[in-house]
């Protein structure tokens, strides 16, 4: 998303009012197409394993791929085999569906799917078709559950579970739809999930049974090329080149500040294609990145380019819930 179209959708005001023709046509066509998948796949058959999707009711990014990998995690302790699907968002296969390794390259995987498959070492499929692809994970036995990250509106996959995450700072942004705001569906959609996240903070606007607030904390700094780790205190009163095309780069911004740097930030869209100038540095600067952006950067990283590598952390009250709520669902499968 570019930074002026953020501006516009996540302010309190909504300057592009004169699009709400298109807004309804919009909201129109995403009503159909919504109702012609989940007309459709009542005709196949059930699906032999949960599934579990993550997404988000606006557009951008809130914060899904670190919440999705908190979830396998959590699924592999209690000795479920997880497999993760993924559309693939920037990568081209020339096939589908495409089982992601960690030495897949990004150009054909994508940014997150990569991510994903290095951090949760679990499978990870990527096909824009997701329900295709959840039927070929079962079919090669990869796992037993399936969890969807960015799937909400991905209505041709039958679910057992649903979760919407939101960047906490944000929220719903304006409250009005594409493109006069940065909704996907309306706010009564939440009414269908069965938890709401936000990332950062409690979601303003929002009234929901089952809302929480997931916190990424930082880890471990680690060197883009050697693997070479430090802790976190290391950037404290360290001059810092934060390089940041995710969905919310200012969040990344502040928690680099918050952990003492010295930050000349660099904004970039989300899912930006680097190239080598935009890790240029000053003399004394370090360069420090998201895991999402250096999977992209590994060929062309210099020496002083690292990674903040964070991790979600949710409430004890979450994991129970969710955990009762899988262990349901699994009684019916």
């Amino acid at each position: 998303m570019t930074g002026w179209l953020d501006h516009l959708w996540y302010g309190s005001a909504r300057p592009l009012w004169p699009l709400w023709p298109l807004a309804w046509i919009y909201r129109w066509v995403a009503r159909r197409r919504r109702d012609t998948a989940i007309s459709a796949r009542g005709a196949l058959s059930p699906l032999a394993a949960p599934v579990i999707v993550v997404g988000n009711i606006t557009a951008g990014g809130t914060g899904k791929s670190p919440l999705t990998a908190w979830i396998v995690a959590e699924l592999k302790s209690e000795g479920w085999r997880p497999v993760i699907l993924t559309r693939g968002y920037g990568g081209r296969s020339s096939t589908y569906p495409l089982l992601v390794k960690p030495d897949t390259p990004v150009s054909t995987s994508g940014d997150e799917p990569l991510m994903l498959a290095r951090q949760s070492s679990c499978p990870v499929v990527v096909d824009p078709r997701r329900s295709r692809s959840a039927r070929w994970a079962l079919a090669q036995d990869l796992g037993d559950i399936l969890v969807c990250d960015d799937g909400l509106q991905h209505y041709a996959l039958a679910r057992d579970l649903e979760i919407a995450v939101f960047d906490g700072q944000r929220g719903l942004g304006n409250g009005a739809p594409i493109p006069v705001g940065p909704l996907r569906e309306p706010p009564e959609r939440l009414d269908d999930v069965d938890f709401v996240v936000g990332n950062g903070r409690w979601v303003a606007g929002i009234q929901h049974a089952e809302q929480y607030t997931m916190v990424l904390s930082p880890t471990v700094l680690r060197h883009v090329k050697s693997g070479e780790t430090r802790p976190v205190d290391w950037l404290l009163d360290r001059h810092v080149r934060a390089v940041a095309g995710i969905g919310n780069p200012e969040r990344f911004f502040q928690t680099l500040r918050g952990l003492g740097a010295r930050v000349r930030p660099l904004a970039l869209p989300d899912h930006h294609r680097f190239g080598a100038g935009d890790l240029a540095v000053q003399p004394g600067e370090q360069l420090v990145m998201t895991a999402k952006d250096a999977v992209k950067c590994q060929g062309i990283a210099h020496d002083h380019c690292w990674v903040l590598d964070v991790t979600a952390c949710l409430p004890g009250r979450f994991r129970e819930v969710f955990m009762a709520r899988v262990t349901e669902i699994q009684s019916r499968t």
